[in-house]
């Protein structure tokens, strides 16, 4: 009987435990203002193989972090992939997308030596698509440590960017402080619509009290606009 209700009240520590993570916060609200986190030293930087977009004259060179912990006691690293082949890769492409967890990138013309960095921000990029009508990159990442637990990570609200296919005129074109619902292109209006929500009552979580934000980015001069389709 004692075993059981050990049992019973370690279950319920465990379920209370997994409940207070899963609450935690998107964004923390204090009087001081939150300092951006310094880039991660204790991590081995890596850059994966390049990859081209379908359509475009641009190499694309991912850029990500494996930690040190990674290396096992003999000091190499271990096999984490399928074939035999160590895992080093920071990220996944397909046809006009890059997905992964990665810090920064890197773009180089075909033909040309030079690379160009796309940001010298501390951020957190998990996906990448490539719109070959426009020559453009759109992005999906964190930007700021909106929870201000020390790092930025997946944890953070999600923003919306885009840039040239170059990796140049990187802006922003979502609101600070609100998390990126979806985004879509439609080539013949030319215009890309996304979504926000707004965390309205101010209680550091999206839920059905707050307020969703429709947008749209007017490709031809690059404006974004509201609109109100409710």
């Amino acid at each position: 009987m004692k075993n059981f209700i050990y049992i019973l009240l370690a279950s319920s520590v465990m379920i209370f435990s997994c409940q207070e993570e899963k609450a935690k916060p998107k964004v923390k609200y204090t009087e001081k203002e939150a300092k951006s986190p310094e880039k991660d030293t204790t991590k081995l930087e890596v850059a994966d193989l390049p990859i081209q977009f379908v359509g475009s004259n641009v190499l694309v060179y991912t850029i990500g972090n494996l930690t040190l912990g990674d290396i096992n006691k003999k000091g190499s690293y271990e096999t984490t992939s399928y074939e035999g082949v160590a895992g080093f890769n920071v990220s996944n492409s397909m046809e006009n997308e890059i997905t992964g967890y990665l810090q920064n990138l890197k773009f180089q013309t075909i033909g040309t030596d030079s690379l160009h960095v796309l940001t010298d921000k501390v951020m957190l990029i998990e996906r990448v698509s490539f719109i070959k009508n426009n020559k453009m990159l759109v992005y999906i990442l964190a930007d700021a440590d909106t929870n201000q637990d020390g790092v930025i990570d997946s944890n953070d609200i999600k923003s919306l960017y885009t840039s040239t296919e170059l990796g140049k005129n990187f802006t922003k074109i979502s609101t600070d402080l609100q998390e990126l619902v979806d985004w879509k292109h439609i080539e013949s209006t030319g215009k890309i619509y996304f979504r926000t929500i707004e965390d309205a009552n101010k209680n550091g979580e999206f839920d059905k009290k707050d307020k969703i934000h429709y947008h749209f980015l007017n490709l031809k001069d690059s404006k974004v606009s509201e609109y109100f389709p409710l």
